[in-house]
């Protein structure tokens, strides 16, 4: 066996326990600088760090292919917000992104009947990909909401891991349910006007019945995007921050309110087109690795 293989089997080995998701398990592997080995997946090694990196603030590379310098952790509870899910700590992110969320679940609990916001995955302390869930979140600056209201009474830890968001889809996403009101309308407006957001994706019905109950203003519906899933949470891209030239934006929406687009995902869903009978599915890609990562993420890793 060569040195390097051994090298990688002992690696991969002591990164096993991070699979636990429990802060206390995850192994964090100390490297020399230079000494990151490059083609294991970027999921372990991204995974294993627990705390952000000791650098100024910086997202390096996109939203599905980067990381995350000197990233901000979201308080556990504020004012107007409880983060969830702590065991995953994925309640990191660009100082922007701590900021807005702050900013609308303050909006929020003024001008709604909720007390403010869950806030579900950001990102990891040092962004890259994650070790399960989400092929973006890599950089910062997406950050999950659920659709469930915020009740007023501190959740604890335990209730924070046990307790679920609500769906609000029927009909396989083409329709919202009993459980959309006129507040998560409300919520989608606040979030999508803020000039910080790049885009929010949600469910195909929900686009759609904002579509129709919208009045004045209409520009912040270009922002709403239909996507699969997303009718539990919905989530908040944002652009890249002024003067950080190694973040790699998202084109912009098409011009428009977006709505013939989103009635025609409606559409789809209510009559899908004949299955091709020679459809092949597509293999999985091979998880990222760190040499497919922005260089800027070696020294993010091997960071202090």
């Amino acid at each position: 066996m060569s040195f390097f293989l051994a090298l990688v089997l002992s690696f991969v080995i002591t990164l096993l326990p991070a699979v636990a998701w429990s802060q206390t398990e995850i192994v964090r592997p100390q490297f020399r600088p230079g000494s990151i080995p490059k083609e294991i997946a970027a999921k372990s090694l991204f995974g294993a760090k627990v705390l952000g990196s000791s650098q100024q603030s910086e997202s390096y590379g996109g939203y599905a292919k980067g990381c995350l310098a000197g990233g901000e952790i979201l308080p556990e509870t504020g004012p107007t917000w409880q983060a969830m899910r702590l065991s995953r700590n994925r309640n990191w992110g660009q100082p922007v992104t701590i900021r807005y969320l702050k900013d609308l679940s303050r909006k929020v609990a003024q001008k709604t009947s909720w007390a403010g916001l869950y806030v579900g995955d950001i990102s990891q302390p040092r962004g890259g990909p994650m070790l399960s869930g989400h092929a973006s979140h890599q950089i910062g600056l997406d950050a999950d909401i659920w659709l469930l209201p915020k009740g007023n009474r501190v959740l604890t830890r335990k209730e924070r891991e046990s307790i679920s968001s609500i769906s609000m889809r029927r009909a396989s996403g083409a329709y919202t349910n009993k459980n959309w009101t006129n507040d998560h309308e409300t919520v989608l407006q606040i979030a999508a006007s803020d000039p910080r957001v790049a885009r929010i994706f949600l469910f195909p019905g929900a686009k759609v019945a904002m579509c129709k109950s919208a009045t004045g203003d209409r520009s912040w519906l270009r922002k709403i995007r239909p996507w699969f899933g997303h009718h539990y949470h919905f989530h908040v891209r944002l652009k890249c921050p002024k003067g950080q030239i190694g973040c790699l934006n998202q084109a912009p929406p098409p011009p428009g309110d977006g709505c013939v687009e989103a009635q025609g995902w409606v559409d789809r869903i209510l009559n899908p087109p004949p299955r091709d009978p020679n459809y092949v599915p597509r293999k999985p890609k091979p998880p990222l690795t760190l040499s497919q990562l922005p260089q800027q993420c070696v020294s993010v890793l091997s960071s202090k």
